[in-house]
């Protein structure tokens, strides 16, 4: 289901994952069962939402949280020995260092050199390039290629959206590479 393209400063952010994550994405989408409708802020995940959210909604949100895992995974894998495991046992929950947000953000609202609540460099992701585009943030981004966009001054990121032809495994290592290149700035 989309969201306005733009929210008012005061409402609230929503979304799955650590608040305080330095890795944020933004989807336009939300999934479409009641728990997550009404949504007032940053939810963690708990063990068994992500599958069950799979089973409920079919494969687009399979597919969105495989290809998220699978780029987790190839960034840190951490003591992972799958993306799978990942993604089962970590993927948005409290301890992960990732959040999936459904309330969009302007380019103003993203602040140069910003950090999060262990002063780490905060990455934003913006998944689709039309969804970027409704925000207003793909004018102000420098596109490397068809595919993927970057702002180096406010560490945004434009790529494709989640899916696996989309964002295809070689394209998964190249975002892999573009947030690295963010840290290191």
């Amino acid at each position: 289901m989309p969201l306005p393209q733009t929210k008012n400063a005061s409402e609230p952010v929503i979304g799955l994952g650590n608040i305080n994550a330095n890795l944020r994405v933004y989807i336009e989408n939300i999934p479409p069962l009641p728990q997550y409708q009404n949504l007032t802020l940053v939810n963690p995940m708990q063990n068994g939402d992500i599958q069950q959210i799979g089973q409920l909604t079919g494969n687009h949100w399979r597919k969105i949280f495989n290809v998220f895992a699978k780029l987790l995974f190839e960034y840190n894998p951490q003591n992972f020995v799958t993306w799978q495991n990942l993604r089962d046992e970590s993927l948005l929950q409290k301890q992960s260092n990732t959040c999936l947000l459904f309330s969009g953000v302007t380019f103003e609202e993203i602040k140069i050199g910003d950090t999060n609540a262990n002063k780490s460099k905060m990455i934003t992701i913006i998944m689709g390039k039309t969804y970027a585009n409704k925000l207003g943030i793909d004018k102000h981004c420098y596109w490397l290629s068809e595919s993927f966009a970057i702002n180096t001054v406010k560490n945004i990121i434009i790529c494709p959206y989640f899916d696996y032809r989309q964002l295809s495994n070689i394209k998964v290592t190249q975002l892999v590479q573009l947030i690295k290149q963010l840290e290191a700035n």
